[in-house]
């Protein structure tokens, strides 16, 4: 809501949210016109001639079991989303959403905001044809998100990295995990396997001492990595003869600070006023969510021996 409000030409004119008093503090302090518990409520004000500008666009960011009502509602009354990861837990119901944007011709846009780091676009264009990515997406234990499993809470960012870099379907998935301080997974690791040959191996993990956000590549011209905390690259490659010295000398690239939260918004909006194709298609959550599927259903078996 704060990103939205500071963003020129763009009016914020509701704050949806089961609790009213924390729907009505938001308002407060955004200036947003309307504070209400259902979106009906704002829709209802509009319809009165109170609501102000018409709602063109809006952010799902619910718990994850009301991501696939709230963001068809939204589809059904043709407004554009910006849906927080993961779309859905389901990978039918990601389809569906994907589908009832296409035939309206809305914006589906998932939040996977990784890819506005500067350090990932960075891996994308200095690490192409990856033959193998490793990432390591790990925290301390926090009580939220623990309506869902470390996979879409956590590796579901780091599978569309993967996804992101490698660019190829995806041909076996294994996996393993279990419970350690909620009934769902806390810790998790997937090794995927791509059409062409490149592999991702994926470790998350929501009860660790310490945190960290790193990912890895490895390709023909030699290694480049991203901590997606600090913003920084480190690149070591191949010299031009093709060989790599004995004692190779890392390169270290350093970002600016940014704002990924407002990009993401901000290329949101550029797609919905037709600007631009959104940076994340709808496509792109799909996919994700059907590889955490198959990373979920493998955990499964593997815990039924």
């Amino acid at each position: 809501a704060q990103k939205y409000a500071a963003l020129p030409g763009v009016d914020l004119v509701a704050i949806v949210d089961v609790d009213l008093d924390r729907a009505r503090a938001v308002a407060a302090e955004t200036g947003a016109p309307c504070a209400c518990r259902l979106l009906a409520g704002h829709l209802g004000q509009q319809a009165a001639g109170a609501g102000g500008a018409r709602l063109g666009a809006a952010s799902v960011v619910v718990p994850n079991e009301a991501h696939f009502t709230a963001t068809a509602g939204l589809l059904e009354r043709g407004i554009h989303v910006l849906i927080e990861k993961p779309v859905t837990g389901d990978v039918g119901q990601a389809s569906q959403l994907e589908e009832m944007a296409a035939a309206r011709g809305l914006v589906l846009q998932p939040g996977f905001l990784e890819r506005f780091n500067p350090a990932i676009r960075f891996l994308r264009e200095h690490a192409p044809r990856p033959r193998f990515v490793e990432s390591h997406r790990l925290g301390g234990y926090k009580a939220r998100a623990t309506d869902v499993d470390v996979v879409l809470d956590l590796m579901i960012h780091d599978i569309d990295i993967a996804l992101y870099l490698v660019d190829a379907p995806v041909l076996e998935v294994r996996a393993s995990g279990t419970a350690v301080l909620t009934s769902h997974v806390d810790i998790a690791n997937a090794r995927l396997e791509f059409e062409g040959g490149a592999t991702a191996n994926l470790t998350a993990s929501r009860v660790s001492l310490k945190d960290m956000r790193k990912v890895r590549v490895f390709s023909d011209g030699g290694y480049a990595a991203a901590d997606c905390a600090t913003r920084e690259n480190v690149l070591v490659l191949r010299g031009p003869d093709g060989s790599l010295p004995v004692t190779p000398v890392p390169q270290v690239v350093r970002h600016e600070a940014c704002d990924p939260l407002l990009e993401e918004i901000s290329s949101f909006l550029a797609a919905v006023r037709g600007d631009c194709a959104p940076v994340v298609p709808a496509s792109a959550g799909r996919n994700a969510i059907a590889v955490a599927a198959a990373v979920r259903a493998a955990i499964a078996r593997q815990a039924q021996g």
